[in-house]
C-alpha cells in the first residue's frame, strides 16, 4: 500500500505502533466536570473524538462529538500531532504518555482558541455549541450562574488536558439489561453521561461527566436489584405521599439491616451486609442486598427471571422532570438511592429513590428527597478500543475513578 508516497510499513511504524497504547476510550481530567474521548484509527489519522450529550433535556437525541487532536504522516515521514481545538482550524500540538494508562495532550498556538470578538464572543460560541440556546433564553438564574461558572472553568484546560483509560461495562448472563453508557438528565445541570453496570445483586449508575455537586468518578446511583417494588395501579401512582411510602418501607428495612443493634435484634436479617453479595463487593455505603417482600431469593430472580408484562407508568404530581416526553409505560422497578451533595461535593448523601426500566434502551430515577425525575437514554455510538481486558480489570477502574475527583 503505496499512498502519497507513505508505505504501510512507515505508517506502522512511525504512526500506528508508537501510539497504540492512547487507542481506547478515556475521561479526561477537567475538575467535577469530567468527558468522554474515543482515540481510534480513522483512515491515515489517529483522531481524539470528544463525545458531547445531546442538547439539555432531548435526552433520545443522538450525541454529539467534535476532534480535539489528531495524528498524521501527510507532510513528513514523522508523525505529526494537531490540536483541532477552536475554529481556525488544525494547529501544532503535542502527545505525551505519561504513564500506564494516562496521557496527555498539549497545544502549543493557543491564539488559535481564541475570537477576535474576545471572550464575550467565545462564551456566546460556547454556549450556543455546548447547550444550544442563548443566555437570554435561559431565565432561571441559578442555572445561568452553572452554565457561566463551567465556561470559565473548563476554558482554563484549553491548552492542555490530561486523560485516564476507562472501559466499558462488560455484560454477564443474568444482567437486568446490557451494561453501558447512558444520556441522563440532572436538573439545572443539563444532561450528563452515566456508565451503568451490573454486579451481581446490585447495579451502578457512575458519573463520566459531572457538575460542582456530584462530580464525575462519583457513583450518582445504586440499584438493589434485590429489592422490586410493585408500583399502585394508575391512579394512586400520581400521589408522591404513596410512593414515598412505598419507597421509605424498603428504605427503613435497610436501615434496620444496617444497624441490627438499633432495631433490637443481635442477628443480621437474611442478606444484610456481610451476607452473599452476588460474588463482587459491597458498594462504600455498606448497603446490604437483601429484599424486603419478596424475600432474598425472589428478588434475585427478579433481575434474572423474565420480565413481566408492562404496566402503566406515571409520574406523581409535584416532581420534577425536565423533559415531559417520558415513557408510559414500564417493565419493573427497584428500590435504590441516589448520590446528592452541596456545591464543592461538599456533605454528600446517598439517598432513598426509585428505579424504573423502562425498555432495554431507557430508564428513569425519582429522588425522593429532591422530588425530581431522572431519564436516562442509551448511548448507541460505536466506541473503539473500550473492552476491559478482564472483569477484575473493570472493577479496578470503577473503584479508582472516585478518587480522580473526590
Amino acid at each position: 500500500m503505496e499512498v502519497v508516497g507513505l508505505s504501510s510499513k512507515d505508517l506502522y511504524v512511525q504512526l500506528l505502533h508508537p501510539n497504540r497504547h492512547i487507542l481506547g476510550l478515556w475521561q479526561p481530567d477537567i475538575g467535577p466536570y469530567g468527558g468522554l474521548l474515543n482515540v481510534v484509527v480513522d483512515g491515515f489519522f489517529i483522531i481524539g473524538w470528544m463525545f458531547l450529550p445531546p442538547h439539555d433535556p432531548r435526552v433520545d437525541d443522538v450525541m454529539r462529538r467534535r476532534p480535539l487532536f489528531r495524528i498524521h504522516m501527510w507532510e513528513t515521514s514523522k508523525a505529526t500531532v494537531e490540536c483541532m481545538y477552536g475554529h481556525k482550524g488544525p494547529h501544532k500540538g503535542d502527545i505525551q504518555i505519561v504513564k500506564k494508562d494516562e496521557f496527555s495532550t498539549k497545544c502549543n498556538q493557543t491564539d488559535h482558541h481564541r475570537m477576535s470578538g474576545g471572550r464575550q464572543e467565545e462564551f456566546r460560541t460556547w454556549l450556543e455549541e455546548e447547550w444550544g440556546r442563548t443566555l437570554e433564553d435561559i431565565f432561571n438564574e441559578h442555572m445561568q450562574e452553572l452554565i457561566l461558572m463551567k465556561f470559565i472553568y473548563t476554558s482554563q484546560y484549553d491548552n492542555c488536558l490530561t486523560y485516564r483509560r476507562i472501559y466499558l461495562p462488560p455484560y454477564l448472563p443474568g444482567d437486568l439489561l446490557r451494561p453501558g453508557l447512558f444520556k441522563g438528565t440532572y436538573g439545572s445541570h443539563g444532561l450528563e453521561i452515566v456508565m451503568l453496570s451490573f454486579h451481581g445483586r446490585r447495579a451502578k449508575g457512575t458519573k463520566l461527566t459531572g457538575d460542582p455537586n456530584v462530580p464525575a468518578g462519583q457513583l450518582t446511583l445504586e440499584i438493589d436489584l434485590s429489592r422490586p417494588i410493585q408500583l399502585p395501579e394508575i391512579e394512586k401512582q400520581r400521589s408522591m405521599e404513596e410512593l414515598s411510602r412505598l419507597v421509605l418501607e424498603v428504605h427503613e428495612q435497610v436501615q434496620r439491616e444496617r444497624n441490627p443493634a438499633q432495631s433490637g435484634s443481635t442477628e443480621p436479617e437474611p442478606g444484610a451486609e456481610g451476607q452473599e453479595g452476588g460474588g463482587r463487593e459491597e458498594n462504600q455505603n455498606g448497603l446490604g442486598a437483601a429484599s424486603a417482600t419478596p424475600t432474598t431469593t425472589e428478588g434475585a430472580e427478579a433481575s434474572a427471571s423474565p420480565l413481566p408484562a408492562p404496566q402503566p407508568f406515571v409520574l406523581p404530581l409535584g416532581v420534577m422532570a425536565r423533559n415531559e416526553v417520558y415513557p408510559r409505560t414500564c417493565k419493573i422497578c427497584f428500590y435504590g438511592t441516589g448520590l446528592i451533595a452541596g456545591h464543592g461535593f461538599t456533605s454528600p448523601e446517598q439517598t432513598p429513590g426509585i428505579f424504573i426500566l423502562f425498555d432495554d434502551n431507557r430508564f428513569g430515577f425519582i429522588w425522593l428527597e429532591l422530588k425530581s425525575f431522572s431519564l436516562y437514554s442509551r448511548i448507541t455510538d460505536t466506541l473503539q478500543y473500550a473492552e476491559a481486558p478482564t472483569l477484575e480489570a473493570f472493577e479496578e477502574m470503577l473503584k479508582s475513578m472516585q478518587s480522580w475527583t473526590s
